[in-house]
């Protein structure tokens, strides 16, 4: 061990808890335990079976314990992992802990390290793995399979088989099953012919990787620079981990979360995400509330209206959600593509006219049933109908507007609608209720 000696607690574990689990398993047992036991837990094990488990643990708490664990022991731990994992993992602590750190791993691991953390952990560049196995264009199939054999433990695993030139140019990719079926005597570049290569860019936005991989069912793709050199390989493992990133991210920004936040995320990082939303949120509620002002008149003069304009408002904001969450989806699985996106944009609105025209019949005959006013009925209705179409046009098209903004298509979306629908529901249900009720 390359680092001082020091005293830990001893931590009661029974092995049973332990014993056999996967990483993932082991990672959330260390979670369960406080720092001081997670530091004790983790000088216990074997320093690999310690890195596997590190790198499944939250992002928060993986961040406080390789932060307070000595720096030459951190370095042994990192060692241990894949180089990706090893990057992702120093690119969240402080600066001048990944310093320190980095100043005990090994040199040609540390180069490695510092040459992944200068590309952006959102680039194709940012989630490869570099330990992979190139192999030369004139060598023969037999000599190919050898050297795959020799190298198989220390390396990715190999799915393919990466050819390239003298120059580390990308040449083209094998199966492992076609390889090994290929008689031994041929050389790799007759084997290649013309072959139409997938393959992204290291500056390629992570989430266009994992849509290229889950388009053409691939289990790793194979990263370049701009002159086709070969840097490394984006994994299905990996890309797993993207999706449901990107998923989550989603999810949690649509209502003005962080995006990176867990259970697990410090109280006062959640606050300083999510307090800026919330204020704005309160000026978007002023401003239905001020509409609502508008007819406090209508309102005094008609007291029922009072207790059917939440319906309109909450009908056009479930409707509108609806709308939000399939466009948000399909703009994470598709290339984005103006007049398609516009085009699903008015499929919304005949949707929620459908649904409209049939939600304002049951609401107007349940109105009329229990108040025997017609015109109250059909102000209602009509209301519902006109403030549906309008959340479904609006959730259909916020995250387009935000995707031409240049702002994730997500970010507070829903905070957008709620306001949308709020004052617009009741703009129209009081306006109408003032011109054909009061009047």
């Amino acid at each position: 061990m390359k680092d001082e000696k020091m005293h830990y607690k001893k931590v009661e574990w029974p092995k049973a808890k332990i014993d056999n689990l996967h990483p993932a398993d082991a990672a959330d047992k260390l979670e369960e335990l406080s720092l001081e036991e997670q530091q004790a837990f983790i000088r216990s094990q074997p320093l690999e079976v310690s890195a596997e488990s590190i790198t499944e643990m939250e992002k928060h708490e993986r961040v406080a314990l390789m932060s307070t664990l000595p720096p030459a022991f951190a370095a042994d731990l990192l060692e241990e992992m894949a180089p990706d994992d090893a990057t992702d993992i120093l690119s969240e602590l402080p600066k001048d802990i990944r310093d320190k750190i980095l100043k005990y791993i090994e040199k040609e691991d540390a180069v490695r390290i510092k040459h992944l953390l200068k590309f952006d952990p959102d680039s194709a560049g940012g989630v490869m793995n570099t330990e992979i196995l190139v192999l030369d264009q004139n060598l023969s199939v037999e000599q190919a399979i050898k050297l795959i054999r020799e190298n198989a433990e220390e390396i990715e695993i190999p799915y393919y088989a990466y050819i390239v030139d003298e120059f580390r140019h990308l040449k083209g990719v094998l199966s492992l099953r076609d390889l090994f079926l290929a008689p031994g005597n041929k050389t790799l570049k007759s084997l290649l012919k013309d072959q139409h290569l997938i393959f992204v860019t290291y500056d390629q936005d992570k989430e266009e990787v994992a849509k290229l991989l889950s388009r053409y069912d691939l289990l790793a793709i194979p990263v370049v620079d701009h002159e086709m050199r070969l840097l490394g390989i984006v994994t299905a493992d990996d890309v797993i981990d993207i999706i449901q990133e990107e998923a989550s991210e989603d999810m949690q920004t649509m209502v003005g979360a962080g995006s990176d936040e867990t259970l697990y995320t410090p109280w006062f990082y959640s606050v300083k995400k999510r307090l800026p939303w919330l204020i704005i949120n309160v000026f978007n509620s002023a401003i239905s509330a001020y509409v609502v002002h508008l007819f406090e008149g209508s309102i005094t003069q008609m007291a029922i209206l009072a207790v059917l304009m939440p319906i309109v408002a909450n009908q056009a904001g479930n409707t509108g959600q609806q709308s939000l969450a399939v466009m948000i989806r399909q703009l994470a699985l598709e290339t984005f593509d103006p007049k398609r996106f516009w085009k699903a944009v008015a499929r919304e609105a005949k949707i929620a006219l459908v649904n409209g025209i049939l939600i304002a019949l049951m609401v107007y005959t349940g109105i009329y049933l229990w108040t025997q006013n017609r015109e109250l009925g059909l102000v209602m209705a009509l209301a519902l109908l006109l403030d549906m179409v309008l959340g479904a046009v609006a959730g259909a098209s916020i995250p387009l507007i935000l995707r031409a903004l240049g702002r994730d298509p997500a970010q507070a979306s829903s905070i957008f609608l709620t306001t949308l629908t709020d004052s617009g529901g009741f703009f129209t249900f009081l306006g109408l209720a003032s011109l054909f009720l009061l009047n």
